[in-house]
């Protein structure tokens, strides 16, 4: 269930979570303080601030965009800890620390009140992809994935994103974050896509994953990984055994709204947070449509029964 506000004050307290790749939400908590929320979205090479959840621009007297931004990745155990309700006591919070991948270096900033350039590590091969972890920073330029330690701003190469040599198939680079100390990266061999576990100073561990064809998109509920791929299919894998525990079919083919309803996987982590002491007239049960697949015309003697199906009453639903 969604609730789009029509006001500013018109806002129930819900706790904001990433959803979208290229989108962070941020919390800053100061003691005393009411909690700020902040997302940071990256448009045409930049990335702007606006406030939550009325989308307004962060003063620029504050914190101003930062420009020729090819990719940025915030510390994903920043994300992972737990929220902290409205009426906990405040504590303060570590600054939420982000990379930005630019040109030919990586930028480190720190994001709390207020916007702090910590350094920067040059990368003259860029990247075009990057995901963190800690002092960990896994990446992707056009051709290999490479981690790097922010720390000591050193670089271990890790594995080419296509071993194959003609491929027409398009690869596109997968970094998955599976704890604080380690990465999966997908590689396509030119006949199926392997999925290799890789700790933060680029040691292999674990067994690996294996996909028919190179997943569309990759989303982490440990211990699980759950994988699209391009026909639809969607598989479930083990972190712990790399073994297949669950394969949802590919949709029917044909003219049918469930033939290509499947686009992407969403992670949410600490799940979804609704109101609980506030506005619950909000949470009133919503009358949901069922659809049917319309496919090849059906004989004259089905005609009433098929009449009769078409006919589903809407089901409450929340």
């Amino acid at each position: 269930m969604t609730y789009a506000p029509q006001r500013p004050l018109d806002v129930p307290p819900y706790q904001l979570q990433s959803l979208v790749s290229g989108f962070t939400d941020t919390l800053s908590r100061a003691a005393g303080h009411p909690v700020t929320v902040r997302c940071a979205q990256a448009i045409g090479h930049q990335i702007h601030f606006y406030t939550l959840p009325a989308l307004d621009m962060v003063p620029l007297n504050l914190i101003k965009p930062i420009r020729n931004v090819v990719a940025f990745a915030v510390d994903e155990l920043h994300m992972k800890r737990p929220p902290q309700y409205a009426n906990d006591i405040p504590v303060p919070v570590e600054p939420i620390e982000f990379c930005v991948v630019k040109r030919s270096a990586i930028a480190l900033y720190s994001l709390r009140e207020r916007l702090f350039f910590q350094k920067e590590i040059p990368l003259p091969s860029g990247a075009v992809h990057a995901r963190r972890t800690g002092k960990y920073l896994c990446v992707a330029d056009r051709e290999n994935y490479n981690v790097i330690d922010l720390l000591q701003a050193s670089l271990v190469p890790l594995l080419p994103i296509s071993q194959a040599m003609d491929s027409t198939v398009a690869v596109k680079p997968s970094i998955t974050v599976i704890s604080e100390n380690e990465f999966l990266i997908l590689s396509w061999t030119g006949a199926s896509t392997i999925g290799v576990f890789i700790t933060g100073e680029g040691d292999p561990v674990r067994g690996t994953l294996e996909w028919p064809s190179h997943p569309e998109a990759v989303s982490l509920d440990y211990p699980y990984v759950t994988t699209l791929l391009p026909n639809g299919t969607v598989e479930i894998h083990s972190v712990e055994s790399q073994a297949i525990v669950q394969v949802i079919s590919a949709p029917p083919e044909g003219p049918s709204p469930l033939s290509e309803d499947r686009k992407a996987l969403i992670a949410c982590m600490n799940g979804f947070f609704i109101p609980s002491t506030q506005r619950t007239e909000k949470l009133r049960p919503t009358s949901v449509r069922l659809l049917r697949g319309r496919g090849a015309p059906r004989p004259e003697t089905s005609a009433k029964r098929d009449e009769d199906a078409d006919n589903i009453p809407d089901i409450p639903a929340l």
